[in-house]
């Protein structure tokens, strides 16, 4: 009775966890099984390594003790295996006193702890409750860590959120400034994502084009609203003053901006021209940024069709004859190739201002973000 009473205290509860004993020698190996029956373990036994890894494939257990010297597969071989395919299992591996260098090299492979032949049973408790101990230090210290990755991604889902609300706040801010830019903006994104369809971008380009294209004229909230909203034709101080909205707005996003470089060069360069005579940077072909060159045509166009304070819209026909005229001189001709591509004849022009949807950041712009 005080014997009983003594391994209840000494011992955590530990019934019915199961165990495994794996031992070529059916007298050691019972000797193990009574012990561990005795502290409440349900016991399977194993003769080799073999026969072990069968037992396993049954259902993981939480604990294994195995001798090092087995014919078929051995105990290091065997500790290898459970580390790779279990790794939650707790493993002591029993050796004979003059193996000691065997099991150390058991332990930095990760067994939890090991037995000297011939072993006290009194050890055998002592170094199982220690290893039971390790293995629910290193699950929780696991989760810890998996939950430390969740709240992580958590901070990061919300970095991306203020950093898509503060946007937001800029364009809502536009709309207030300009009502006719709201739906010019969102229209030219429109145009944008599906000229890029009709190129076969990926889609992490197409969504750098969307967010640029939706953003591309909020450099006009540091533009006059008398300029903006003149219904005569400017005169060159205040076409000048209009046309550093590019700049504007790559100023504003930039600290915003800085993991989705290719939406911000459509904020800048989207009135630069193929010859070389837009602004702000009079930038020459291929040295004015691809989205920028995409977004321009759809820019153009969406310009052509609204109404404008200056002039009534042109037709849909004269918009796609200005757009093929300017090929090579103010456009990219495959971009305006991809344009008629995507409108073709029977499509419905211009389309209409669609609702408003929630920015997106690209996805390699998250992930930088979240780097």
């Amino acid at each position: 009775m005080g014997q009983a009473t003594y391994t209840l205290r000494s011992m955590p509860p530990f019934s019915g966890m199961r165990c495994l004993v794996v031992d070529d020698e059916p007298r050691l190996r019972r000797v193990l099984v009574r012990l561990l029956e005795g502290e409440g373990f349900a016991c399977a036994e194993a003769g080799s390594g073999v026969e072990a890894l069968q037992e396993l494939e049954k259902g993981a257990v939480p604990l294994v003790i195995s001798d090092l010297r087995m014919p078929e597969m051995d105990g290091v071989t065997l500790l290898r295996e459970i580390i790779t395919r279990w790794p939650d299992t707790a493993v002591i591996v029993v050796t004979a006193v003059a193996e000691v260098e065997s099991a150390v090299a058991c332990l930095q492979m990760g067994a939890l702890d090991y037995v000297a032949k011939p072993f006290h049973l009194d050890e055998v408790r002592a170094r199982v409750s220690q290893a039971l101990d390790k293995r629910r230090l290193l699950i929780e210290n696991r989760d810890y860590q998996q939950g430390l990755e969740e709240r992580v991604e958590m901070q990061a889902r919300r970095i991306e959120e203020l950093f898509l609300e503060g946007v937001h706040a800029l364009v809502f801010a536009l709309e207030a400034k300009d009502a006719y830019t709201r739906g010019h903006s969102m229209r030219v994104a429109n145009y944008s994502v599906e000229i890029a369809h009709a190129m076969d971008l990926d889609k992490d380009l197409i969504d750098t084009i969307a967010l640029g294209a939706e953003l591309h004229d909020v450099g006009k909230i540091g533009v006059s609203e008398s300029v903006l909203h003149k219904a005569g034709k400017l005169s060159d101080a205040e076409y000048r003053h209009i046309m550093e909205h590019p700049v504007i707005g790559a100023r504003i996003l930039g600290p915003l901006m800085r993991d989705a470089p290719g939406a911000l060069s459509i904020v800048r360069s989207h009135h630069e021209r193929l010859d070389g005579t837009g602004l702000p940077d009079r930038l020459k072909g291929d040295a004015i940024p691809f989205e920028a060159r995409l977004v321009s045509v759809a820019d153009a166009f969406d310009a052509m069709t609204s109404v404008r304070p200056y002039r009534p819209s042109l037709s849909v026909q004269h918009a796609m004859r200005e757009l093929q005229e300017g090929q090579g001189v103010q456009f990219d001709p495959d971009i305006v190739k991809a344009f008629l591509r995507a409108f073709s004849e029977g499509t419905s022009l211009p389309i209409p201002t669609p609702q408003l949807q929630p920015l997106r950041l690209p996805t390699r712009a998250m992930e930088a973000r979240r780097a």
